[in-house]
């Protein structure tokens, strides 16, 4: 049984996400009509083009599912309008254990809705750190588990909505 997540997605990362499952879906055929070509060429055992083309369907049928399985259990969603509360879609910045020189600045989202932004950290709404400060305001100091098993606070400097 697999571990399913619900993902929290802007309808624009949902369409973007959907536009290349479709795009990969209808690549079907051509990759079938590779292996097919490549399967005429003879000997299998030494066919470096049949194995690629196998290669890259199986990598494609990855992907496939895997956006299946991200677009069935995600959660549409406008992004966050409000500032000064810790939301999924939204930039923080964070100081950790009181001191306010270890500073950080994060997207709270998921990795498939930050590609546009690849210079801006991202930490998943269910990650500790995000499960921790979603719904936080401004100025207020959350505990979180650390992997160790100890604990670390956190406090909510800056919340604002993301706009990629």
């Amino acid at each position: 049984m697999t571990d399913t997540k619900v993902t929290w997605l802007t309808q624009e990362s949902y369409d973007r996400l959907d536009r290349e499952l479709q795009t990969l879906i209808a690549n079907r055929p051509v990759i079938a009509a590779e292996i097919n070509a490549r399967r005429e060429e003879g000997d299998l055992r030494e066919n470096g083009g049949y194995h690629a083309a196998r290669d890259e369907q199986g990598q494609q049928e990855a992907r496939i599912r895997q956006l299946q399985e991200l677009l069935n259990n995600a959660k549409v969603g406008e992004a966050p309008t409000e500032s000064g509360v810790a939301l999924p879609g939204s930039v923080v910045t964070v100081y950790y254990d009181g001191d306010e020189s270890d500073s950080e600045t994060f997207l709270i989202a998921t990795r498939e809705e930050s590609t546009a932004n690849e210079k801006l950290e991202t930490y998943s709404p269910s990650s500790p750190l995000g499960a921790a400060l979603i719904d936080a305001t401004v100025g207020e100091t959350r505990e979180y588990k650390l992997p160790n098993g100890g604990t670390m606070t956190v406090t909510l400097v800056k919340a604002e909505p993301y706009h990629a």
